[in-house]
């Protein structure tokens, strides 16, 4: 594998670097605060002179710093790498026990947190040991929980900060936490070299320059929309509103080229009754952008429709920092991901003999490439590296003959019926495409005789009774039962013998994490329990 450009720039050296070639281009945007790249380089260099002198960070310390969407978030972030130290990203979001797992396993010294946040910190401290200091970045009405000092008087004390020798691209930059959806979080070690990487290969597949504007409508900051904007000198737009035509119009209001969401927020700006009556004037987006979780279809299709720009999605993971695939604008191919980003290998491989598949067959997502992370926090965790660099990656997809990628669902989803692989993806996927089904999930009801049976768990769309698809036989306003029978009818039409659908279930909703993300494991566990009797 060729090398790639700025193979042994530090992480922190992606703010450096655009300061210098851009001082006075806006950086970072919120509705009260703007920060030029030579503002937020400076303010960088305070947190980094603070840390390195008054709190005696340096290498091999742990900080922790809760990625929230605000300028605080960028400079903590380049300000801890800044100084030698390591990050633990902390999710500000996360209960008080997640709070614990992540502190705890990634030996935390120093947290860096929201004023929201301190007070879960501060009860558990004394679980904490490692934990010496917690800072709130955030003090709106001046006051901060007990136990912990103010961002603001801690910079007061920062000495100038002084350079020491260039880390080690190979050294770890940031530890970050997967989401858990199968498990506990893993803490995932990322390197300089790692992030810098994905900064660049972030940058090209979403075609960012210093002309591009980024609005970021996210519940929380990212880090890679963070590099990849340094990397290119993009500006960034915070939005904080959580409406989805605020964030159109702030979007309108900045002139953003791209516009970042997540599918839960995307889902609910396609079906938003002002969106229909027309969009913002002076709208100008090149594309939208969608990750974390599968976006569906038809909200694709719907926004594509409105916005008249492409609606992209990408594929990553924490163990990749995070990128690996993402659709172009000129390449647009619907239901996939895309294909690789720059310096990237996929193969997939059987899912029986591990043997690598031709295009259109079904396999393992198998990923190598200058992003792959350099093994987690907690050394007993499965090795999922191979011998030539090959990450598994645990999703089951195919590809065409382009290279484009289509995943088709976890390997830990999938489950047998007669010994033949069923995808609970690709049932909700024809399940959703019929009007009557608001939401669905689809998981594996346990069964002696065939290994398992197709369970749905189907959210209708009120009035669905009255819908054209219902039988014509049907009464006017038919009992749920009958519409799910119908929809279940409808869908197993389409499917395989296997595939097909035999338990079937009105839900009120799916239940997903906060990125919208199916916790499938919770739905099976579920069934589990209620199919043992």
């Amino acid at each position: 594998m060729r090398d790639f450009p700025h193979g042994d720039l530090p992480v922190d050296g992606l703010l450096r670097r655009a300061a210098r070639r851009h001082p006075e281009g806006v950086a970072v945007r919120t509705t009260t605060r703007t920060l030029r790249f030579a503002e937020l380089d400076a303010y960088t260099d305070r947190i980094a002179g603070w840390l390195g002198g008054t709190a005696g960070a340096g290498p091999g310390t742990r900080v922790g710093v809760a990625h929230v969407l605000a300028p605080e978030f960028a400079a903590a972030y380049h300000g801890v790498i800044r100084a030698g130290a390591t990050v633990v990203l902390i999710n500000p979001l996360t209960a008080q026990e997640g709070l614990r797992h992540v502190l705890a396993a990634g030996r935390v010294e120093i947290a860096l947190v929201p004023s929201a946040t301190a007070p879960l910190i501060t009860a558990i401290r004394h679980e904490l040991p490692s934990l010496r200091a917690v800072v709130v970045t955030d003090t709106p009405d001046g006051a901060v929980p007990d136990g912990t000092v103010p961002l603001h008087a801690a910079l007061d004390q920062a000495r100038p900060w002084q350079a020491g020798p260039p880390p080690d691209p190979g050294a770890v930059a940031c530890v970050q936490f997967t989401t858990g959806t199968t498990g506990a979080p893993k803490g995932v070690l990322l390197t300089h070299r790692n992030l810098v990487a994905n900064a660049r290969q972030t940058a090209l597949a979403h075609g960012l320059s210093a002309d591009s504007v980024t609005l970021n409508h996210l519940p929380l900051y990212h880090v890679m929309h963070l590099n990849s904007a340094l990397y290119a000198g993009a500006c960034q737009v915070l939005c904080q509103d959580p409406d989805p035509m605020v964030s159109l119009t702030a979007a309108a209001d900045a002139g953003a080229t791209h516009y970042y969401g997540l599918p839960a927020r995307l889902h609910a700006l396609a079906a938003d009754e002002r969106l229909a009556r027309g969009i913002p004037r002076g709208l100008r987006l090149s594309a939208v952008l969608s990750g974390g979780a599968a976006l569906r279809p038809q909200a694709a299709r719907t926004l594509r429709q409105r916005l008249r720009v492409p609606v992209i999605q990408g594929y990553g993971m924490a163990e990749l920092s995070p990128l690996t695939h993402c659709q172009r604008p000129d390449r647009y191919r619907p239901g996939t991901v895309g294909t690789v980003v720059a310096d990237t290998e996929c193969r997939l491989v059987d899912l029986t003999t591990g043997r690598p598949v031709q295009p259109w067959s079904t396999g393992e997502v198998q990923i190598r490439g200058p992003q792959l992370m350099a093994g987690y926090l907690d050394e007993g965790q499965p090795d999922r590296i191979d011998a030539d660099g090959w990450f598994a990656t645990g999703d089951v997809g195919y590809a065409d003959d382009e290279g484009n990628l289509r995943l088709v669902d976890r390997l830990t989803d999938v489950f047998t019926y007669d010994n033949e692989i069923v995808s609970p993806s690709r049932v909700e996927q024809i399940l959703a495409d019929d009007p009557r089904v608001a939401d669905c999930v689809v998981a594996d009801w346990p069964d002696p005789e065939h290994g398992a049976l197709v369970w749905a768990g189907i959210v209708l769309h009120p009035g669905a009774g009255a819908h054209p698809h219902t039988p014509a036989a049907a009464p006017r306003h038919v009992g749920i039962l009958d519409v799910l029978d119908a929809v279940t009818e409808r869908a197993n039409e389409r499917l395989s013998p296997f595939e097909r659908i035999r338990v079937t279930e009105a839900i009120d909703a799916v239940p997903r994490t906060r990125t919208g993300k199916t916790e499938r494991r919770a739905v099976r566990q579920r069934l589990k329990t209620r199919a043992a009797p």
